[in-house]
């Protein structure tokens, strides 16, 4: 068994999770979320975090607008939908019960 491929598989659940998260507090430019991320020690290069917003945006957790940029062309900043935030809500109920499943185990050994 590789643990390398358990982390991997791990990472992939909790990334969605992640973004959400960030995208709750307000809207975000890619970069900003790849920074927040970063910031939290998990790194998220731009090729796979495009894909995912865009599953998560035709998924209707979220949507774009674009913002005039003072640096350049204008900016596509993602926002939660109301969708996404009842679906965080889910996430979030499944996130604690997994923690209260792990720490009960751990406390049991």
């Amino acid at each position: 068994m590789n643990a390398d491929n358990i982390k991997s598989q791990m990472r992939k659940g909790y990334l969605e999770y992640c973004i959400l998260l960030i995208l709750r507090k307000k809207p975000a430019y890619t970069s900003d979320i790849i920074s927040e991320l970063k910031e939290a020690k998990l790194i998220v290069v731009e090729g796979t975090l495009y894909p995912l917003l865009t599953r998560l945006k035709n998924g209707d957790l979220l949507d774009y607008k674009w913002e005039e940029s003072n640096q350049g062309p204008p900016r596509k900043y993602y926002e939660m939908t109301a969708h996404g935030a009842a679906f965080l809500e889910e996430l979030e109920s499944s996130w604690n019960e997994i923690n209260n499943v792990v720490r009960k185990i751990k406390e049991e050994v």
